[in-house]
């Protein structure tokens, strides 16, 4: 299996946003918060066409017991990945990057990352997203180098070991934006009212 990077579409985020709607409607109100991560949510930024989408709870063991069944109606099941890459130089324990994890395969394929409000590792998704969406620049960079490895890598766990040390990189350069910019995450977008 090989890993292919796409260029920018500007339809992933239309396409998230009415994902995002679809699990607003599935998940109820123990989905906190529900936004658009990772590459596809960077406008300009090349990517493997995946829809990375993050949902904030209160509490994980509760998600799973109710989002299961939901998830699976819409093609999503759950992978036994419960943690997150701490990265280089955090003195944070693993078990504060806790996470639930479920995926969907085929045309379009997403992954759905379940992770604790306030947490570490939820903060980072959405500053990562937030730091590329303030430097174009860092932009043209990390699509060229992704772009670069997976014509280099044919395996994609390999390709993974390789990005994480550079995601670490920036996660370092965004904490230094996010303290001179006084960055917090933005509040969510109200969740879509389904008639009942």
């Amino acid at each position: 299996m090989s890993v292919t990077i796409a260029a920018p579409d500007a339809t992933w985020r239309i396409r998230a946003a009415e994902l995002i709607a679809e699990l607003h409607g599935a998940l109820g109100p123990l989905a906190l918060r529900i936004e658009h991560i990772g590459s596809t949510s960077i406008p300009g930024m090349a990517a493997k066409a995946v829809y990375d989408l993050q949902v904030s709870v209160a509490d994980l063991d509760e998600a799973v017991a109710a989002f299961d069944a939901p998830l699976a109606g819409l093609g999503l099941f759950r992978k036994p990945y419960e943690h997150d890459h701490v990265p280089a130089g955090r003195a944070d324990s693993p078990g504060r990057w806790r996470k639930r994890y479920w995926s969907r395969t085929g045309d379009e394929p997403v992954h759905l990352h379940v992770r604790l409000v306030g947490s570490p590792n939820e903060r980072l998704a959405l500053l990562f997203r937030d730091w590329f969406r303030d430097r174009p620049d860092a932009v043209a960079a990390y699509s060229a180098f992704k772009t670069a490895l997976a014509a280099a890598v044919t395996d994609p766990d390999v390709y993974t070991d390789v990005k994480d040390p550079v995601v670490d990189l920036v996660a370092a350069a965004a904490e230094e934006w996010a303290a001179t910019t006084a960055w917090t995450p933005t509040p969510a977008p109200p969740a879509p009212h389904f008639a009942r």
